[in-house]
């Protein structure tokens, strides 16, 4: 085993040693009321959920939702012991860990409980963990000094050149950064609103516009930005492949990524913003894709996943990391971090909004400011221009309550 470097050596700040100690306090009682929730739980079942609209449903992310809780309580208590043993390495690792489980958990209590001041604890916490993650590992801290010079130096050169963004060596078509991933997102969310609605225009319903956008603001629908995101990613190393693998790649990661978006949004929402399942294949038989996914994909709507992937790969990247690359050098980062809080400013707000909506629809008055802010900006009428093929039916939720 290798000696301990410098920065390995060195002695866990007080603070984070308080904090570890209160990780370990809290876990502990977690895992206890993990326990006593699970008793009834095991013997009462679905009579513990008489008020929910899907009551198996909802039993079953609620017993997924205890174990993600017991799962991260356990990781908890490890994190406070590791933290109280100067193990820096090893706490950064842990917290890489509970990172993810975290994302699980906010997940799972947005689709059971709504959004709302019930996230801002773990939001917090997911805050917390993602600030040590990222200062306490030995590996980052040497090592980004250095790359932080280097970059700056190969970013410059670069530019100069104009490959940048490029992919060194054979890791694929670009660079799978942060930078140009978060653009991938930007520029899709607004081409694939602009295929969509063309779509609808010339095929659903002709000459009749609508409204197809995803967010409270701008023309983005974060839908086709993710999906790109995911295809950049999976596909990125396989740029130069068989078209019928990328075809058939992107339609699969289209299709799935659609229905789970679809899932998630009726699950937590009630909300429905698209349904295929009377679609049919030539009209001679039911779709099986449409039939298989209770409408929330369709075997057209793969097909058309995995042509656009294909042209997004084939065609649209190399255009895009030009068009990206007009951005200057000195302040990409700094632009980008900027048009990325207004981008995630955006998105709270869209769900938030979509939670006092669906509390409306639930016959609830608003009882906090932020509900009587959302109910005087962005009421009923609001919502149904805004978000036009969208409908909000609470009976279709799974929310314990």
């Amino acid at each position: 085993m290798p000696d301990a470097t410098p920065v390995e050596k060195r002695k866990i700040p007080l603070l984070l040693k308080i904090y570890g100690i209160y990780c370990l306090v809290t876990a502990t009682a977690v895992l206890a009321l993990v326990a006593l929730i699970a008793i009834p739980l095991a013997q009462y079942g679905v009579s513990l959920f008489r008020e929910s609209h899907d009551v198996t449903l909802t039993m079953t992310l609620t017993i997924i939702q205890v174990v993600a809780l017991a799962v991260g309580a356990a990781g908890y208590i490890l994190f406070g012991v590791l933290v109280l043993r100067d193990r820096r390495r090893h706490v950064a690792q842990i917290a890489y860990a509970l990172i993810g489980v975290g994302i699980v958990n906010l997940i799972l209590e947005i689709m059971l409980n709504g959004f709302g001041d019930n996230l801002i604890y773990d939001g917090v916490r997911l805050v917390i963990l993602l600030v040590i993650s990222a200062t306490i590992d030995p590996t980052l801290i040497t090592e980004r000094r250095l790359q932080r010079k280097l970059r700056d130096m190969e970013t410059e050169e670069a530019a100069k050149d104009g490959t940048l963004g490029r992919a060194k060596g054979d890791r694929g078509f670009i660079e799978l950064d942060f930078f140009n991933l978060f653009w991938v997102f930007v520029v899709c969310c607004v081409l694939g609103l602009i295929i969509e609605t063309v779509y609808h225009m010339v095929v659903v319903d002709p000459g009749v516009y609508q409204d197809r956008a995803g967010m409270l603001y701008g023309p983005f629908s974060p839908i086709y930005g993710f999906g790109a995101v995911l295809m950049t990613i999976a596909l990125n190393r396989f740029y130069k492949a068989n078209p019928v693998v990328i075809f058939l790649v992107s339609a699969v990661i289209g299709g799935l990524f659609e229905a789970a978006v679809s899932w998630f949004m009726q699950v937590g929402f009630g909300a429905v913003a698209w349904d295929y399942s009377g679609f049919t294949i030539f009209g001679l038989f039911p779709d099986p894709i449409a039939v298989l996914f209770a409408g929330r994909t369709s075997t057209l709507f793969m097909c058309m996943w995995g042509a656009l992937g294909f042209v997004w790969i084939k065609f649209c990247l190399p255009w895009l990391l030009k068009l990206i690359n007009l951005i200057p050098w000195q302040a990409r980062y700094s632009f980008t971090t900027l048009c990325a809080i207004l981008m995630l400013v955006n998105g709270i707000m869209t769900l938030q909004s979509l939670e006092c909506w669906y509390q409306r629809e639930s016959g609830l008055a608003p009882s906090s400011p932020v509900e009587e802010f959302y109910a005087e900006h962005y009421d009923d009428a609001y919502m149904q221009h805004r978000f036009q093929s969208m409908e909000i039916t609470p009976e279709n939720s799974a929310r314990a309550a």
